[in-house]
């Protein structure tokens, strides 16, 4: 089976991020370690999480000054991530420092827009009404300064494919089920479905807590990889 689902453990008990790490690590691509898994638990939680599953996305969105963010990355690279995560909007010369430690084998994703904003924050903030030429125009500069890969909310995959073609890793959050799995609400506010987002184009999906929230994760992904395969 060619895993596509990255399950985010952003939680703040440890006890249950280990235990769906050891539940789903044999359905799952990788797994996301974000902000508030990372401030509660740092290192020692990040090596406890490495030790059962050494695919890691360490998703820090790191946005600063060219030379905080290159230092950032350096101690980075030291804990092998598959993937970590910078701001396409810390402009051009903090997106050069980051790839420019070659041997690393860790894939820098530039984040285009938050999957949290809908159009009228993004005219607020952005100062453009088109949601899909913003995120085209940041997916072309990553592009230019060579980052490995995107994301974006599942939203903008089909106008992010338009731009950089399929040479670089696309990771699309925003994922959520259909209402008879997940029908919280939450702060997600462009999404689409597994199925929808691969058919258009994503190569990994990011899915938290329409698995960490459900009452059997393992039958949620399992009917996850079954509907994308």
């Amino acid at each position: 089976m060619n895993k596509k689902i990255i399950v985010a453990i952003d939680l703040n008990n440890l006890n249950k991020a280990i235990k769906l790490v050891k539940e789903l690590k044999n359905e799952v691509f990788a797994f996301k370690i974000g902000h508030e898994f990372f401030y509660n638990f740092g290192l020692d939680g990040y090596h406890k999480i490495y030790k059962i599953c050494p695919k890691i996305f360490l998703d820090l969105k790191l946005h600063d000054i060219p030379n905080t963010v290159e230092k950032g990355l350096q101690a980075i690279f030291k804990l092998k991530p598959i993937f970590t995560t910078i701001h396409i909007t810390g402009g051009d010369d903090m997106q050069k420092v980051s790839v420019l430690k070659k041997n690393s084998k860790t894939r820098i994703l530039g984040v285009t827009v938050l999957t949290s904003l809908d159009k009228k924050q993004i005219l607020k903030y952005y100062k453009e009404k088109n949601i899909n030429t913003l995120v085209k125009k940041f997916s072309h500069y990553a592009k230019v300064n060579k980052l490995n890969g995107l994301v974006c909310s599942p939203l903008e995959i089909k106008a992010v494919r338009k731009e950089v073609g399929r040479e670089m890793i696309l990771v699309v959050p925003g994922i959520r089920l259909e209402k008879k799995l997940y029908n919280k609400k939450d702060d997600q506010k462009r999404v689409l479905t597994p199925t929808e987002a691969i058919e258009f184009g994503a190569d990994y999906l990011v899915i938290g807590r329409p698995i960490t929230e459900s009452k059997n994760p393992l039958k949620v992904i399992r009917d996850i990889n079954k509907s994308i395969q």
